[in-house]
């Protein structure tokens, strides 16, 4: 079911498998259902009060099923030092047009409670990492 944004313009016929309609050769990074990773890197995030939270810093994509599993906020820190990174299950969050980003219920004191690494670690190494993400965020994992 396609999506209705606001100021989006017909790139492509519907249902045409043409990757850029200019001719250049560059694949198309957005279309009404689809956009690019690089494009939605640094998106904002907001909880449900319009806060916002920080950035999307990169996705986690199961490599069987394709799909997001997991966002992953960037969060504090300064010029790259203290940051921490805060995988949100991607089910728990919704794409806000008026806001021109992504929420998630969450406030500010219950994401600092929130799963989270720092730069060198990698988490999700260990299998049971997203389980506890999950969990904290009551959502099921995508499979």
């Amino acid at each position: 079911m396609p999506t209705k944004l606001p100021d989006e313009r017909q790139l492509r016929d519907p249902g045409s498998m043409e990757l850029d309609p200019s001719g250049v050769g560059v694949a198309i990074e957005e279309t009404r259902r689809l956009i690019a990773s690089s494009k939605v890197e640094g998106t904002p995030v907001f909880n449900r009060s319009g806060e916002q939270l920080d950035t999307v810093y990169n996705f986690m994509v199961d490599k069987v099923s394709g799909q997001v599993a997991y966002v992953v906020m960037s969060f504090g820190g300064f010029l790259g030092i203290g940051e921490s990174y805060h995988p949100l299950p991607r089910r728990a969050l919704t794409y806000d047009t008026r806001l021109g980003g992504y929420v998630v219920d969450i406030d500010r004191d219950r994401l600092a409670e929130a799963p989270r690494y720092g730069a060198g670690e990698d988490p999700f190494t260990d299998d049971e990492y997203g389980a506890r993400v999950d969990a904290y965020y009551k959502t099921t994992p995508t499979a």
